[in-house]
Order: C-alpha cells, then structure tokens, then sequence
C-alpha cells in the first residue's frame, strides 16, 4: 500500500499516497481512484480508532465489563476494508460481549455510517446485483450481495423501529404555506406464492398561495389487510404537517373509492375527486355516444368544452350530469350505453360529496388533481418492487420502502442519518 501516515498533530493527521502517471487518461484516473481508496482506508482506520477505549473496565446496564484484548475487526468504509484492532469487553463471568469503538463510532452492521448510507440509498434505488456493480464500476469497491441487504435491512429496521419517536421537521419555506394536499392511492405487487396485493401510497404536497408546490413528503406501506400500518404512518404525517403550517387549507385528493374518502373526511376541510380520472369517464362516455355516428366530430369539442366549464364554471358538475343523462336516454336508445352509465353512476356519487367543485378550488389556486400521488405509486413502488421476475416478501419490501420514502422527501435523509449520528444505531446489528 502506498498510502501512509507521515505526520500527526492535536488536531489532525496528514496521509501521504504516491499516484503513478499514466499515458491513458481512463488509466490513470483509475490509478487516481485507486490511491485515494488507499488513502481513504488509512485515514479511516486512524479515525476509527480514536473512538476506542484506553482498554480500562466499563460499566454498561450496571454491569462491570473487562476488555479481552484488543481484537480485530474488518470495517468495510466507502474506500475499502479498513481492519482495525480495537478493545472488545465481556463480563467476568462471560456472555454477551460489547464493543465501545462499534457503538460510538455508529457502526452498522461491519461498516461506517457513511457506506451505510450510500450502499442504503443505492439499494432504495435498484437491486443488490446493480448495487454491486456501481460500488465496484463506480467506486473500486467490491462487497457481497449478502452485505449489501444486509445493511439495508439494518438502515430500514432502525427507520421503522424509530418512526414514532423521531420527529422529521419540515423544510424552512421561504413563503406561507397557502395549502397542503393529502393524496392516497394504491397500486399492486407480486408478494409471494404469486399474489397480487395492494400497497399504498401517500403524500402531502404544500403549496404558496400562487399554487406552486414547495415540498412534498412521500409515506407508502407494504400490502396489509385493513392498512393499518400505512394509516397509523400516515397520521403521524398528517399530524406533523398541521402543526407546522396550522393556517393552511388541508384538501383531500384521491381518485374516488369509497375507503379514501372515509379516511380523507376525518383529516381534510375539503375532499375533491382526481381531475384526470373525471376526464377519463367523460372521454368514455363521450367515444360512447359519438363515435360511429354524423356527430363523430363533435367528440373532442364536446369533451374539452365539458373539461373547461368544470374547471371554471360553477355548478357545471350538476349542468354535465344533467347533458350526459339527456344524451344516454335519447330517442332511440333503450338505454344509455354502459359507458355512459358508469359514468352517471362515478360523477352522481362524488357531486353528491361535494368533490367535484372544480371552479371554486381552481379560482383559489389549490391544486385539482393527484399527479403527485400517482406519480409516487410509480416512483416509490413500481419502478422497485414490480420489475420483470420480481416477488416479495413483506420484510424485504418493507424494508426497500422505508428507506426508498426517506430518499425521496427532501431533507427527510439527512435528517434520519443526523438521528443516527446524535442517539446511535439503536438495532442490534
């Protein structure tokens, strides 16, 4: 190995490498790579044992511990494996043993915080073979498959075990937060014995008071009957929200079944069904109605006027209902098509709730549809968990999901990572 200490002080330590030129440019700057690893795994041993103890007695739990010697250990770092000698204790009696350097250095599993993360935040974001081949095309590092998950599994275990009791702020915005969307859907996975189940998503969008989204905070659940878990975790989202900007709006947005708006009712002052998906029953019904028939051209103009005057006409859900009622039982037909029915049937139940006053939200600028929502049932659970061949097991889907919330909202990372530095790794590795 090149790399070496060659100095020390009270404050710090100088390493010293040796990088070799190279008349490839890709070479050398793989030679570069190289060294810095080198350096980089010199440097940590040294850090690392300054969080060891001077080999004295400790006391944990009331507990005399004696050191057995000073014993080594390989740490795998973001550089490479560092092995370090460092005091491990044990009772005088014998049992459990404890390591001060492991616990004070935030050691988890047999690396660093700091690889923790990155090989975490990789996992959150694609397989363990691909995690494997960034580290090494990416990084020169190379490690098991095994210690890729578990790691992540370690990272998501201490998210899930300390959800309750660490609170996340929000970020400082730099306007009023005008109003705060809370948005729920579910979307499918392969669990094992090839079953489909439904995992939920939600997220709480805020918004100025132009209708420009500030930030979003992303939860989701695996598959589970009765969603208990996803609305417990949901809830403390919710609760947190309301205490940071208690002057906003709060509106409900879902895509209209029935369990949403139950839930939605009991945390929002205002509950509006998903634009988008209104638009889809009226192209349905509107192909139903026009399409093979002299007033075929008249489909879009009818659909994009229709689209138009709920946006910004009042009581232009009820003026709709009323057309496509009149249309569906024209002369001629013994009753409206089926599509046209489904949609009587979607837009008579969700004006009947009050979630289709379009014009009123719109002139208010408070956001009408769930693009957020949906795009975090792809983002958070499609693009990971449902990839071809892909099924899951809750504790491995869990634990992907976990950590995949913590990367997607902003700030939420860094924060759970500073949780970790200031009160430990708190599972047992």
């Amino acid at each position: 190995m090149n790399a070496r200490i060659v100095a020390r002080t009270e404050t710090g330590f100088t390493v010293q490498l040796e990088v070799p030129y190279h008349d490839s440019m890709l070479v050398a700057e793989d030679a570069i790579q190289d060294a810095l690893n080198e350096a980089g795994v010199v440097a940590t041993a040294e850090v690392l044992g300054r969080f060891d103890t001077d080999g004295k007695p400790i006391t944990v739990g009331g507990t005399k511990l004696t050191s057995k010697g000073r014993l080594p250990k390989d740490y795998q770092t973001p550089y490479g494996v560092a092995t370090v000698r460092r005091h491990v204790y044990q009772p005088s009696r014998g049992g459990a043993t404890s390591c001060p350097l492991d616990r004070d250095a935030r050691i988890v599993v047999s690396s660093t915080p700091r690889f923790a993360k990155q090989v975490a935040h990789k996992y959150a974001e694609f397989g363990s073979a691909r995690v494997i081949t960034d580290l090494a095309e990416n990084h020169g590092r190379e490690v098991a498959r095994s210690y890729v998950q578990n790691v992540a599994d370690a990272v998501a275990a201490v998210a899930l075990a300390r959800e309750t009791d660490w609170e996340y702020e929000l970020p400082r915005f730099e306007e009023p937060v005008a109003t705060v969307t809370v948005g729920l859907d579910g979307t499918c996975m392969l669990m094992g014995k090839d079953t489909w189940r439904e995992a939920m998503v939600g997220t709480l969008g805020f918004y100025n008071a132009a209708g420009e989204r500030l930030h979003t905070v992303y939860t989701a659940a695996t598959p589970e009957y009765g969603k208990l878990t996803f609305t417990e975790r949901f809830d403390r989202e919710v609760d947190r929200a309301k205490a940071a900007c208690p002057a906003a709006r709060y509106v409900g947005l879902a895509d209209g079944a029935k369990d949403n708006w139950i839930y939605l009712g009991l945390i929002t002052e205002v509950q509006v069904v998903d634009f988008y998906h209104v638009t889809q029953y009226l192209w349905s019904a509107a192909e139903a109605l026009f399409l093979g028939t002299p007033a075929a051209a008249e489909l879009r103009p009818w659909v994009e006027g229709w689209c138009h005057r709920l946006k910004h006409e009042p009581g232009a859900a009820a003026a709709l209902i009323a057309d496509l009622g009149a249309r569906g039982a024209a002369p001629g037909r013994k009753r409206p098509p089926e599509a046209v029915e489904k949609a009587l049937t979607y837009l008579s139940n969700q004006a009947k709730g009050g979630r289709l006053d379009y014009a009123a939200l719109a002139a208010l600028a408070i956001p009408i549809g769930s693009g957020v929502t949906e795009a975090a049932c792809k983002v958070l659970v499609k693009q990971r968990l449902c990839g071809s061949g892909m099924k899951w097991k809750e504790p491995g889907a869990a634990a992907v999901l976990s950590v995949r919330c913590l990367t997607y909202t902003t700030e939420r990372g860094s924060q759970f990572w500073g949780k970790i530095d200031r009160y430990g790794f708190p599972v047992a590795a």
